[in-house]
């Protein structure tokens, strides 16, 4: 049997400016500090139970050091390191706890460029007392600070290599499923939305040939419950000075949005509810045109296509 991924786990982020980092990750969208250690401060949402599934560290610029994501059981990190390793593919064991909270892992790079790291066990701190949700399902108090999403939901790739290499290897190797394409008349896909949950997307990757470097971030995302949430963290953002494209509505997964820029590391964070689950076994990825990209990207709202606040990236090694 095929090793398995069980979901997104979290990002390695490097910031230009952590102090301002911090304040708008912790203070602005609303994480919580779980631990800080040897210069780097680990975050997670209220409704988030592993360790963290944000890190920020002070760099020279800011960048991706890499993605995490959680198998299904233990013995997946052996299996999919042989697996990577019969295709070619060099895999680098990664040192239980090296990253805190993270048990044993394995690292490599997928043809996209982007670094993955894969792993199993996990650590979920104690709440201190006085930010502990009385829910016993639930990590922190919900809304307690900032805009306050639940959860990680998705990150979005862009490339300026051969993207159906990538989309290859993400569905062979590592077992995601397409939901969603954008391809041209040649039949070349330019954008695919693809998942190992029941969600419309896990991972977005795009195909940007103008890039600056191989492997680029477009944007991370978390988790809001519903469209009010939207519209609070609108008011929010604004009351701190900050510039955001949004509220809108995606035709492509059918989710609201909501996009703004930490001013330190230049992560662009998609605030995001909505969409929908997929449950069909024989789910058939639904395929849309070049032409029909504008209308994919906005079905209504603040339009994406030309807004340079969504069109940059950062680098992501």
């Amino acid at each position: 049997m095929k090793p398995e991924i069980a979901k997104l786990g979290y990002i390695s982020l490097v910031s230009a400016d952590l102090e301002k980092s911090l304040v708008f990750f912790k203070d602005v969208i609303g994480l919580e500090e779980t631990e800080h250690k040897d210069g780097v401060h680990y975050l997670r949402a209220w409704g988030d139970f592993q360790h963290h599934t944000l890190s920020i560290e002070q760099g020279d610029r800011g960048y991706v050091k890499h993605i995490g994501w959680r198998t299904k059981k233990e013995e997946d990190i052996q299996g999919f390191k042989e697996l990577l390793e019969a295709n070619g593919v060099p895999a680098i064991d990664v040192e239980a706890w090296a990253t805190p909270g993270i048990g044993s892992s394995v690292a490599f790079q997928v043809p996209s460029g982007h670094t993955f790291q894969l792993y199993y066990n996990v650590e979920r701190p104690p709440v201190d007392e006085h930010r502990r949700s009385v829910l016993k399902n639930q990590t922190y108090k919900s809304w307690a600070k900032g805009v306050s999403p639940r959860r990680l939901d998705h990150v979005n790739l862009h490339t300026s290599a051969d993207s159906s290499d990538t989309y290859s290897f993400m569905e062979n190797i590592l077992g995601f499923k397409m939901r969603e394409y954008l391809a041209n008349d040649a039949g070349d896909v330019l954008a695919g939305w693809m998942s190992v949950t029941q969600l419309v997307h896990d991972v977005a990757l795009v195909s940007r040939p103008e890039t600056p470097t191989k492997a680029r971030l477009h944007h991370i995302s978390y988790w809001l419950d519903d469209s009010q949430d939207i519209l609070r963290a609108a008011d929010i953002l604004r009351e701190n000075n900050f510039d955001f494209v949004g509220p809108g509505k995606h035709s492509i997964s059918q989710a609201l949005y909501l996009y703004v820029t930490d001013p330190g590391s230049g992560c662009r964070v998609e605030l995001f509810t909505g969409s929908y689950l997929i449950f069909e076994p024989d789910w058939e990825p639904i395929h849309w045109h070049e032409s029909e990209r504008a209308f994919g990207n906005t079905y209504w709202g603040d339009s994406i296509t030309n807004k340079e606040l969504v069109k940059e990236t950062i680098e992501a090694l």
